[in-house]
């Protein structure tokens, strides 16, 4: 009993070590074989769109196996048995059907050697479903039930290790004030980020994600702009939006974050003149920026005189510069 109250201290430390996912995952496994016994471990993220589960580590399995697992059948098989739900660790032997029915088993598992299980989705303190793991074994004789309560009381310290959340949370912390957020997926898609409220400006039609995803798939670490909070022209209506790529160690379905904060800091620019900025930037000429906003080049040439002074910058191409590099600009929202 005290070996095992150590090991689940280790547990706890190992989901709570810094460094990346799979690193945890990997030290986490390690550690958990000292608590469950298994031949051999797969741990997997659930991908965030919702189309599968992403391997994040292995143990004591070939390659082909891991391969099939990350496959489209074992999502299904999961789906089909319920082991993407918060529930006890479910073993073959509790299914009303044969293993062999399921794919998995059928044609990857059984011919690998492998006769039992204990499957368990892996669920955060507050409900989210952040993974899955699988504990294989050449034994035939079922899980004990010591042992299944043992996994099962264990299932949120994993899911905690693994929390894609904790990196992208702490990208979230690296921008002050940040009111609003969502989470920029490959697949063109955006999904709530846990913490930040919703907001219109971020909603999938909303011409200002679709610039935060643009910058986002050029490669952009990080980048800012200002958004209209009501309309373009009433004063102190912009709010920032940050885009950020996400960390290196995210599920590969996620590109990256968009997050609202207040527009501060804005240098006493007005919103006409963040507008001109937003053209500027763009490398538009004062006729060009004058047809946009369908004013003379001398109402235009009066503006940038004004950024120039509030920017203190000598040109308009140290204005630019300038104002990239704040998110002291309003950029041309398409039409979607």
């Amino acid at each position: 009993m005290r070996s095992h109250r150590a090991g689940e201290l280790l547990l706890a430390e190992a989901a709570s070590s810094p460094g990346t996912t799979p690193e945890r995952a990997r030290n986490l496994l390690e550690v958990l074989r000292l608590l469950v016994p298994f031949d051999g471990a797969w741990l997997a993220l659930a991908d965030p769109a919702g189309s599968g589960y992403h391997s994040v580590a292995s143990f004591d399995l070939d390659r082909p196996i891991v391969e099939f697992l990350s496959g489209p059948l074992m999502a299904r098989d999961i789906e089909i048995t319920g082991t993407d739900r918060a529930r006890p660790p479910l073993s073959p032997s509790d299914l009303p059907y044969p293993a062999q029915e399921l794919p998995t088993w059928a044609d990857c598992l059984i011919p690998s050697g492998i006769n039992e299980a204990l499957a368990l989705g892996l669920f955060t303190s507050t409900g989210r479903h952040v993974g899955f793991l699988a504990l294989l074994s050449g034994d035939r004789s079922p899980p004990s039930p010591v042992t299944r309560r043992r996994l099962g009381r264990l299932g949120p310290v994993l899911a905690h290790g693994i929390d894609p959340m904790r990196s992208l949370l702490s990208v979230v912390g690296m921008v002050r004030g940040a009111e609003a957020g969502v989470l920029l997926c490959r697949d063109g898609g955006c999904r709530p980020l846990p913490g930040l409220a919703d907001d219109a400006l971020l909603s999938p039609s909303s011409p200002a994600l679709v610039i935060a995803r643009e910058r986002v798939d050029d490669g952009m670490v990080h980048s800012s702009f200002l958004g209209p909070r009501n309309s373009p022209g009433a004063t102190g209506g912009h709010v920032r939006v940050t885009a950020l790529s996400a960390p290196e160690d995210s599920p590969p379905a996620l590109a990256g974050l968009a997050l609202l904060t207040p527009g501060t800091g804005l240098r006493r620019l007005t919103p006409r003149e963040l507008q001109v900025l937003g053209l500027l930037v763009e490398g538009c000429s004062n006729q060009e920026i004058a047809h946009a906003l369908a004013v003379s080049p001398r109402t235009v040439a009066a503006h940038l005189e004004h950024i120039l002074h509030k920017l203190e910058a000598p040109t308009r191409t140290l204005a630019a510069v300038r104002a990239e590099r704040e998110g002291l600009y309003v950029p041309s929202l398409p039409h979607v």
